[in-house]
């Protein structure tokens, strides 16, 4: 029935072949060829959308669409459910509008049809990723996408940051997708076979009930830079800029997010997993808007929101597992994925925002900015939009999904103190994402201008993009109640009919609701006060010996980076020392044995083949060459002598012959 779902994923592989073939000879080095397939992608995903929507959605299973069994008999083939759907929709609209960007951001680069090839393949990993049909194929197009990530972030590999920064995400992310694929593999060999449906309705054994779930969430960790994992994200902004748009909000740090969601049959039967991932996402939003705080250049405090805004949807997966667990509803999976809707909307525009700003100033360093919202009205306003969402301001859009994680956090807070500690952070969080946001905004178009030289809003192919994410940034959030509840009914899990809709009505009669709602916009005055009015100098935060202590360790990332370079280079270097030490005594040990049992075996036959076989075979052939010899000084060439030798022998044989006859009684 859905068979055509394919074109999705075949359209930007066909523009990854033609930019890797033909991009040198065309318009911006291939760009029509990813743009178009790309908008190929778009068209189907959302004629997928509308043809599942307006049938009621495909509810919590999903149809398979098998194309091929590989090896072994396993099937590649697609899921094609309602958060499947969803995302395929949302993530080919914000890549086509990044790549539409890209080419004004990309005009004066060199390797143009490389970045568009890798740009294409790049979203072919995506959205065969959140297709997938089974753990296996999802794991590949998983690598795939690292693989561009890779690239990407090194497109400017001749800078020494960028490519130092493209080996750091990499390694980093490996990290995680070891965990996955051995969580792949474990599941394999218990249930035998890696469909997702198939896994879904089998038994695991109680021993692997917490395991499991955790392999696969520490690959989500490692993709979606959650705490411990985070480290590679915010050096990744070494890349072009349209490159963090597209890693930091439709894709590649999204699709941990997904891997959660997908696996979030198994994370709610386990307890243990449960507290895992709710911790660590609310941790994470904590940590990275904390960094976030003190962050000047305008891609890295992006990051570090990217990293905190991601934390919320690992909570809100975390804390609607346990209510799910506590026989409660799933409204934390559906306010997950809700967040994970709005905030592609506006951290892409965010970021391309951030784009147009460093297109025009040539410096990240917010502190060489400031007065240009007068020079690009439509940047700073668009800009503007998306820092209100992010804060969580009603009726933008991140408010509905944001606050609808906090009152899940808060419900599950109510029978385990975990969750309400996590409750608490998630309202810190509130403040500090409010605050880094508009000290942003305020840092870069408000005052007086410091930037150096004549500033001009960007090209259309840039500023069009910016205007229609900042649509999306301020209405998505209302999609809900303007289909009736049937959009949040359209990304649950086990929810009943409804209940999505009457949870946000009932946000708006929980005083906690207000409480969140204050310390956004007293985050926002805070920044005001002391970005804009300057009434407060920021000088403020390292004035005394505990704040310049906490804030040099906010610029230091909590010395996390040396942190891994220390103990994690001591750890290589130990084990590489022990790796050596085996390769030496043990490897090379039973190598040299081998080798010097061989050479006294080769000197023993040696010395057989000499004195024994060459002794016996040189022997008798001495014993000739003598004889012959002796025989040789007979031969004089005298005639005499010759005639002498022969009556000598005839006078013999005339004797002998006379002796015999003699015995023989002749």
């Amino acid at each position: 029935m859905y068979e055509y779902a394919w074109l999705i994923i075949i359209a930007p592989l066909v523009g990854f072949l033609l930019s890797i073939l033909l991009g040198k000879k065309v318009w911006e080095g291939g760009a029509p060829f990813t743009i178009g397939s790309i908008a190929f992608s778009l068209a189907v995903s959302l004629y997928l959308l509308v043809d599942v929507f307006t049938t009621g959605g495909l509810g919590a299973v999903g149809e398979e669409v098998i194309a091929f069994e590989w090896i072994g008999g396993i099937e590649i083939g697609l899921l094609i459910d309602n958060l499947s759907v969803l995302l395929l929709a949302l993530v080919s609209f914000l890549c086509l509008l990044i790549a539409i960007y890209s080419v004004g951001y990309m005009h004066k680069e060199e390797g143009k049809p490389r970045y568009y090839a890798e740009i294409a393949l790049f979203t072919a990993g995506m959205l065969g990723t959140v297709s997938a049909h089974n753990f296996l194929q999802m794991l590949i197009f998983w690598e795939i996408m690292g693989l561009c990530s890779y690239l990407l972030i090194g497109f400017w590999y001749t800078k020494p940051e960028a490519a130092s920064a493209a080996k750091k995400a990499f390694l980093v992310t490996r990290i995680g997708d070891v965990l996955f694929l051995i969580g792949v593999i474990v599941l394999f060999i218990v249930t035998g076979t890696f469909n997702i449906l198939d896994i879904q309705g089998a038994t695991l054994p109680a021993h692997l009930i917490t395991i499991v779930p955790l392999l696969l969430f520490g690959g989500a960790v490692g993709k979606s830079a959650q705490f411990p994992l985070h480290v590679w994200l915010p050096d990744a902004m070494e890349g072009p800029t349209t490159v963090s748009a597209l890693i930091h909000a439709a894709t590649m740090v999204k699709a941990g997010v997904f891997l959660t969601a997908r696996s979030f049959f198994l994370i709610k039967e386990s307890p243990e997993a449960i507290l895992v991932v709710g911790v660590i996402g609310g941790f994470t939003a904590f940590y990275a808007a904390t960094m976030a705080l003190v962050a000047n250049d305008i891609k890295r405090v992006l990051a570090y929101s990217t990293i905190s805004q991601i934390g919320y949807m690992m909570l809100g997966l975390g804390a609607g597992a346990y209510l799910v667990h506590q026989g409660h509803e799933a409204l934390g999976y559906t306010f997950a994925i809700f967040h994970l809707m709005n905030h592609a909307f506006f951290k892409a525009l965010l970021f391309l925002g951030s784009g147009s700003v460093i297109h025009a100033v040539g410096t990240n360093d917010m502190r060489l900015m400031g007065g240009l919202r007068k020079k690009m009205r439509i940047t700073s306003m668009t800009m503007l939009i998306g820092a209100i969402s992010i804060a969580g301001i009603p009726p933008f859009s991140g408010f509905w999904s944001k606050d609808g994680i906090l009152e899940v956090a808060f419900e599950a807070g109510g029978t385990n103190t975990i969750f309400l500690l996590i409750w608490v952070l998630g309202i810190m969080t509130v403040f500090m994402t409010a605050f880094y946001m508009f000290r942003m905004w305020f840092m870069t178009f408000a005052g007086e201008k410091r930037s150096p030289g004549e500033v001009h809003e960007s090209p259309k192919s840039m500023t069009i993009p910016l205007m229609i994410l900042a649509f999306f940034a301020l209405f998505s959030g209302v999609l809900t109640f303007a289909t009736g509840g049937g959009f949040g009914q359209f990304i649950f899990f086990e929810a009943g009919h409804g209940s999505v809709l009457a949870e946000l009505v009932h946000v708006f009669s929980n005083p906690l609701t207000y409480l969140s709602i204050g310390m956004a916009f007293s985050g926002i005055l805070f920044a005001y006060v002391v970005y804009y009015r300057q009434a407060v100098s920021s000088d403020v935060f390292t004035s005394s010996r505990a704040t310049k202590g906490i804030h040099k360790l906010l610029v230091n990332r909590y010395y996390m980076d040396y942190a891994y370079n220390m103990f994690g280079l001591k750890i290589a270097w130990g084990f590489a020392k022990v790796c050596d030490w085996f390769d030496r005594k043990a490897i090379d040990g039973f190598v040299n044995g081998v080798s010097k049992g061989g050479i006294l075996f080769s000197k023993a036959n040696d010395w057989f083949d000499r004195k024994g076989v060459d002794g016996l075979v040189d022997g008798v052939s001495n014993n000739i060459v003598g004889a012959g010899r002796r025989l040789r000084k007979s031969q004089t060439g005298n005639i005499q002598g010759y005639l002498a030798a022969v009556v000598l022998g005839i006078c013999f044989i005339i004797a002998l012959t006379w002796i015999l006859v003699t015995i023989n009684g002749g």
